[in-house]
C-alpha cells in the first residue's frame, strides 16, 4: 500500500473459488476472518461484493463491479507470483488489463520475473518498473512489486493447523481465536 501509494487496499474474499478445492472454511466464515484480521488497519477494508454474487468468484466480473463503482480511477489488481503463474487459466484473463493494473506480489522463493516474451500475448508491453506510473491510467499496467519477506501462505497455515501447530505468529490473534473457537482447519483424526 505504501510503495503503490494506494489509498486503499480491499479484501475481497472468494465466494466460490473456481481455481482450487471447496474450501474448509464457508464463504461467511473467511469474510469474517478477513475482517477480523484488517480491521485495525488503516487503509485495509473489507468487501463482501463476491459473497453477495452468486456463482463462481471469477475476477473480471469483480474488477466491472469496482470499474463500474470506482469509474475512471485507477484500480490494482494485486495477485501473488503463484497465482500470476496460471492466469492464463483464468475466466476471461485477457480482459483483465482493460479492467485493473496488474500488480504481481514477489514473494520470498521468487528470484526472477518472466521476460516479455515469456507472458501473455495480452500482457506483452504493459510492463512498469515505477509504481508512479499506475496512477497515470486507470488500467493497463503490469508491474512486479517485491514484498517485505514473510514466507508465509495460506495453505502453510491451514497445514500447520491441521497437524496442531502453533501460528501465533503467522496471523493476527484475533483470528487465531475465531479459529480456535469454530474449531477451523483441525485434522478430525484423534491423535493418540
Amino acid at each position: 500500500m505504501q510503495t503503490l501509494v494506494l489509498e486503499e487496499v480491499r479484501f475481497v474474499p472468494a465466494a466460490f473459488p473456481p481455481h482450487r478445492r471447496t474450501p474448509v472454511a464457508g464463504a461467511e466464515q473467511r469474510l469474517h476472518m478477513t475482517g477480523l484480521a484488517v480491521s485495525e488497519i488503516p487503509g485495509f477494508r473489507l468487501d463482501d461484493r463476491e459473497l453477495r454474487r452468486p456463482g463462481p468468484s471469477y475476477t473480471v466480473p469483480t474488477l466491472q463491479s469496482f470499474r463500474a463503482e470506482l469509474g475512471q480511477r485507477p484500480i490494482c489488481l494485486m495477485v501473488g507470483m503463484d497465482a500470476f503463474q496460471g492466469i492464463e487459466s483464468w475466466h476471461r484473463a485477457s480482459d483483465l488489463p482493460q479492467l485493473s493494473h496488474l500488480v504481481v506480489i514477489l514473494r520470498p522463493g521468487w528470484d526472477s520475473v518472466p521476460q516479455d516474451e515469456a507472458l501473455p500475448q495480452w500482457l506483452r508491453g504493459r510492463r512498469c518498473s515505477d509504481p508512479s506510473e499506475l496512477a497515470l491510467v486507470p488500467a493497463g499496467k503490469l508491474i512486479f512489486q517485491a514484498v517485505r519477506p514473510h514466507d508465509i501462505s495460506g495453505s502453510q497455515i491451514r497445514a500447520m493447523l491441521a497437524r496442531g501447530e502453533s501460528v501465533h505468529s503467522m496471523i493476527p490473534g484475533v483470528v487465531e481465536a475465531y479459529i480456535e473457537e469454530c474449531g477451523l482447519y483441525r485434522n478430525p483424526i484423534q491423535r493418540t
